[in-house]
């Protein structure tokens, strides 16, 4: 082998072992960082669910201090996700599920139905950052983006099913309800935007059974 064909062969061999090697600290760190995010959203499930809302103070993107069930949830249709500003695999993909919703919906977000996104990082997502973030993903009124103290966070989590001791490794989750009802739905993984607009419109229709069936029984009433 002469010098030049010796020498490209060295150059392809240096090229080829540092993209091995960037491939695996690429993999390294989305094994060490979002393991549980990657792994759960290979899949989708859902299961019906019961929660608990913390009676506690929390904060949303515009710095207003909200109670979550007193002030977002009840009356209201909501859908709700839990994400953190500086994840970059999965919750930006979570919060654009989110925003799909929030288009199909229309007019109804603000006034039928609530959007809820709650940090699970609050220590860093203050709601200036969770205001930045937000911006990429909402379009219209009606999608509150809470952070707190981390002791109300977690109270928070833990009442809605979602807490996990490290939430870099937290399961996509999205929760739908009714704050009248109390049907609750968790949805794990990247769930269709169609599968939680569509959920949102059987307790939309729920609803409107119910009101029915209360104003005939009224009519009636001697």
């Amino acid at each position: 082998m002469n010098r030049f064909a010796h020498h490209g062969l060295l150059t392809i061999c240096l090229l080829a072992c540092s993209l091995e090697l960037a491939i695996g600290q690429a993999l390294a760190h989305s094994v060490d960082g979002h393991a549980g995010h990657t792994q759960a959203a290979k899949s989708t499930s859902s299961e019906t669910a019961q929660v608990k809302f913390a009676d506690v103070a929390l904060v949303d993107q515009s710095g207003k201090t909200v109670r979550l069930e007193k002030d977002l949830v009840a009356n209201k249709i909501v859908v709700m996700s839990f994400i953190y500003t500086s994840c970059t695999t999965v919750c930006p993909v979570v919060s654009s599920i989110m925003g799909k919703v929030q288009k199909q919906l229309g007019a109804r977000v603000g006034t039928e139905v609530q959007l809820v996104s709650i940090s699970i990082d609050p220590q860093r997502d203050d709601a200036k950052r969770l205001n930045d973030y937000a911006r990429a993903f909402q379009n219209g009124p009606g999608w509150s983006w809470l952070t707190g103290s981390t002791q109300s966070v977690n109270e928070t989590l833990k009442g809605l099913g979602s807490f996990s001791g490290d939430f870099k490794n937290h399961a996509p989750l999205i929760l739908v309800g009714d704050g009248n009802s109390r049907h609750w739905t968790r949805y794990y993984g990247f769930t269709d935007p169609n599968i939680l607009t569509r959920q949102v419109e059987k307790l939309s229709g729920e609803r409107n059974t119910h009101a029915k069936h209360t104003a005939i029984a009224m009519e009636h009433q001697p």
